[in-house]
């Protein structure tokens, strides 16, 4: 079928487009529900995705359960799939490539993208990945839309050898990279990662290959077991009340040079500082609840000299290591989902990730 200039497919043993899909719409405070939607218009310039995999990540689940924000909205911005339209004026993508969609992009060109602050620029801050209503991903659905500029500069082509479950970490796994050099992790040092859930492990990963010695804090004995694995030095229950006295025991009795916080609670912040060296940096990941407060002793950053660091989304200049690492398979991102579901099972799935429970780590979607 065509229509307004978009072409999309329409062969014998093609994909055929429907006009109505399923997705999980938001519909409230804590409510969910899986339910039938028109399947997203395409215009100039932009693309259409049949979504694949789409993973859940921690900022979909606060926003659902404290209703950040206003309902109807299709949540889900982990997206990988399969272009299945293509709007007139698009030359980058063809129909039936295989791809991984992020929802923000960058202008590349004002003042906060000159200093490498993309997500502070405006531009960013409008989202381009929709599967209808107010645009907010739209993972959690069949269908996705790609806007012009997500289009053209926001899209990954996927290998053939590569799976969706795996090319839907791109995203994640580029917020990661950020994180873990705005911490400035170097080799040598000695680095805790607070709390080892999908996104904890990922960032005790990336902190390895930089060289590091890395630390994982976990009070689930599954996910310390699953750290080991994956490589990390050693692995602490904090409940135990060893965890400084492991830190001192591998920096000499320094403590840590630096503490990369996964974990959403405000106690995190100061159970850091009193874990990092004088000197070290804390950067908190997983606090970015805008109503969460958090209080800390000021002498740890006016008299130690101890540095608090912030880090939100993805860099747009880094899509390309993000995808490397996963497309030679560096970072083994396949061993961190433990759970897939499809959407008509998006409220158990949503419980599982908002709750895990024994060996439950990443949760996926396929819609």
């Amino acid at each position: 079928m065509s229509q307004s200039g978009i072409i999309l497919e329409n062969s014998a043993a093609a994909h055929r487009v429907p006009s109505i899909m399923r997705a999980a719409v938001y519909r409230g405070k804590g409510r969910v529900v899986v339910e039938d939607v028109p399947v997203p218009a395409i215009g100039a310039g932009e693309v259409l995705i049949r979504v694949a995999a789409c993973g859940i990540c921690g900022t979909d689940i606060k926003k659902i359960e404290y209703g950040f924000v206003s309902p109807p909205q299709i949540f889900g911005h982990e997206v990988s799939g399969t272009v299945v339209g293509v709007g007139a004026g698009v030359t980058k993508w063809k129909l039936g490539d295989r791809v991984m969609s992020f929802h923000h992009v960058p202008c590349e060109v004002c003042f906060y993208c000159e200093r490498r602050l993309y997500s502070q620029c405006p531009g960013y801050k409008k989202v381009g990945l929709t599967a209808g209503f107010d645009p907010n991903g739209g993972g959690f659905a069949q269908y996705v839309r790609a806007m012009p500029w997500v289009a053209e500069r926001g899209m990954v082509a996927v290998p053939d050898d590569i799976s969706f479950d795996e090319a839907s970490f791109i995203e994640p796994v580029n917020t990661c990279i950020k994180a873990v050099e705005k911490a400035r992790v170097a080799a040598g040092e000695t680095v805790v990662v607070m709390g080892l859930g999908p996104i904890g492990l990922l960032l005790a990963m990336l902190s390895k290959l930089e060289g590091a010695h890395v630390i994982g804090s976990d009070p689930m004995p599954e996910r310390r077991a699953k750290s080991l694995s994956l490589g990390l030095d050693l692995a602490v229950n904090p409940r135990e009340g060893r965890l400084a006295e492991e830190i001192g025991a591998h920096s000499s009795g320094r403590g840590a040079d630096v503490v990369l916080v996964a974990v959403p609670i405000p106690s995190a912040l100061t159970d850091a500082l009193s874990l990092v060296r004088p000197g070290g940096r804390v950067l908190l990941f997983a606090q970015n609840d805008p109503l969460m407060k958090i209080e800390f002793p000021a002498a740890a950053v006016g008299v130690e000299e101890k540095e608090i660091l912030g880090s939100y989304s993805a860099v747009i200049d880094r899509a390309g290591e993000a995808a490397r690492l996963i497309f030679t398979r560096r970072l083994p991102v396949k061993e961190l989902i433990s759970h897939r579901f499809s959407l008509e099972d998006m409220n158990r799935a949503l419980q599982l990730a908002a709750h895990p429970v024994g060996d439950s780590l990443k949760v996926v979607i396929h819609p």
